[in-house]
C-alpha cells in the first residue's frame, strides 16, 4: 500500500481539520536525491533561506577580513533576527565598522518576529528604523561587499548592480544552475530574491555542509557558534542549531520555505509549505527529519516538541489540537556515504 504524501495537518479535538501540503527535497552533496514529497523540482523562492549564500562573498573576496567582521556578525548576516536588542546594536556596529550609515540600508522597517519584542516596541512606543528590519544584518553585509569593492553603495540591493551579480554568481556555483535557469524578483526586504528548483536549494545546503571552502567553513562555524543571531530567542533556527550541537544547520525563509544541511551526513533538506503557512514550515522540516532517521535525530526533536507539535488554543487558551507531521516520504537512495563537498568533483574552486 501507498503511503500517504507527506504533509502537516492541523487538528480539532481528535479529527483533522486542516491539511498543509508539503513539496520537500532532499539531496546529498552529489546531487542524489535521497527522498522527496510532491515536486522536488518545485520552482519557488529561496527567500531568507539563501542568506548563507547571499553572505558567501563577503568572506570569500576578503571583506570581512578587511572589516573585521567576526563570527557574530557572519551569523547576522545569514539570520533572520527577532529585532532583539543584540541584533539591533550588532547590525549598527556592523554599518559603523565599514563607514556607513543606519540611513544606507535599502531594507525598510520591520515588524519584529518576536511577537514579546513586537509588544514590548509597542508599549514603549519605539519607532523601528532599518535597523530593525530581519534583515539589516544580511544588509550590512552587502553594504560590506560594495563597500570592499569600491562600487557605489547606493543601489547595492538592486538587479544589476556588481554587488548583486557577485551574488548570483555565488548562488549559481552553490546549486549548480546557470544564471538563466534562476528567477530574480524583489524580496521583502527590497534586495534581489531568487527563484529555483527545491532540489537546487537542497544541494547547496548539502554542498555547504560538506565543504571545506574556507568561507564556507567560516560562515557554518559563525551559524553553530552563534544560533542567537541566526534567528533569535524562540525561533526554531536558533534552538535546532543549538539543541543539536550544530549538527544541524537550518535556516527559514518567508511564505513557508525551510532548508537545513546535516553536515556529518552529507545532506542538504528543501521544503516548502504549498500555501506558505509558516507555522506548519517548522512542523514540516522536524517531520522531515524524523522520517530520514527517528534514532539518530529523535532527542533534538523530543527536545524541541513545542515546533514539531505545537498545541493549537482556543480564546481561552485551553488545548483544542495540535499542528503534526503526517504521511510519509518518498525514499529514492540510501542517506549517508562519503559526502563530496563543492571544489572536489563539481568544477568548484
Amino acid at each position: 500500500m501507498t503511503p500517504a504524501p507527506f504533509c502537516v495537518e492541523a487538528t480539532r479535538g481528535d479529527h483533522r481539520e486542516s491539511l498543509h501540503g508539503v513539496e520537500v527535497a532532499v539531496v546529498d552533496a552529489e546531487g542524489r536525491l535521497v527522498a522527496s514529497s510532491g515536486d522536488p523540482d518545485l520552482v519557488t523562492f529561496w527567500r531568507s533561506a539563501a542568506k548563507p549564500f547571499q553572505a558567501m562573498p563577503l568572506v570569500a573576496d576578503g571583506g570581512a577580513d578587511r572589516f573585521h567582521l567576526g563570527a557574530d556578525a557572519l551569523a547576522l548576516a545569514c539570520g533572520s533576527h527577532s529585532s532583539e536588542p543584540m541584533h539591533v546594536a550588532l547590525a549598527l556596529r556592523m554599518l559603523e565598522a565599514i563607514g556607513c550609515r543606519e540611513s544606507d540600508l535599502a531594507c525598510g522597517p520591520h515588524t519584529p518576529l518576536s511577537p514579546a519584542v513586537h509588544e514590548a516596541a509597542l508599549r514603549a512606543g519605539t519607532t523601528l528604523t532599518p535597523a530593525w528590519s530581519n534583515c539589516s544584518g544580511k544588509h550590512a553585509g552587502m553594504l560590506a561587499l560594495a563597500r570592499h569593492h569600491g562600487w557605489e553603495t547606493a543601489g547595492y540591493e538592486r538587479a544589476g548592480h556588481p554587488a548583486q551579480a557577485r551574488i548570483l554568481d555565488e548562488v549559481c556555483r552553490w546549486t549548480g544552475l546557470g544564471s538563466s535557469g534562476i528567477v530574480q524578483a524583489v524580496d521583502g526586504c527590497t534586495t534581489v530574491c531568487f527563484g529555483l528548483p527545491l532540489r537546487s536549494m537542497a544541494l547547496a545546503y548539502a554542498r555547504f555542509g560538506a565543504s571545506r571552502e574556507p568561507a564556507a567553513v567560516r560562515i557554518r562555524d559563525a551559524m553553530q557558534a552563534h544560533p542567537e543571531l541566526v534567528g533569535g530567542t524562540g525561533r526554531l533556527c536558533s534552538d535546532l542549531i543549538r539543541e543539536s550541537r550544530g549538527a544541524i544547520i537550518a535556516k527559514v525563509g518567508a511564505e513557508g520555505v525551510y532548508c537545513a544541511a546535516v553536515p556529518a551526513r552529507g545532506l542538504g533538506i528543501a521544503l516548502k509549505v504549498a500555501d506558505g503557512e509558516m507555522r506548519s514550515a517548522q512542523v514540516a522540516l522536524l517531520g522531515v527529519l524524523a522520517e530520514l532517521d527517528r534514532a539518530e535525530f529523535g532527542p533534538t526533536i523530543v527536545a524541541l516538541a513545542r515546533y514539531a507539535e505545537p498545541v493549537l488554543r482556543n480564546t481561552r487558551r485551553e488545548p483544542t489540537g495540535v499542528l503534526r507531521a503526517a504521511g510519509a516520504l518518498r525514499v529514492h537512495a540510501p542517506a549517508g556515504g562519503r559526502a563530496v563537498p563543492p571544489g572536489e568533483s563539481h568544477g568548484l574552486s
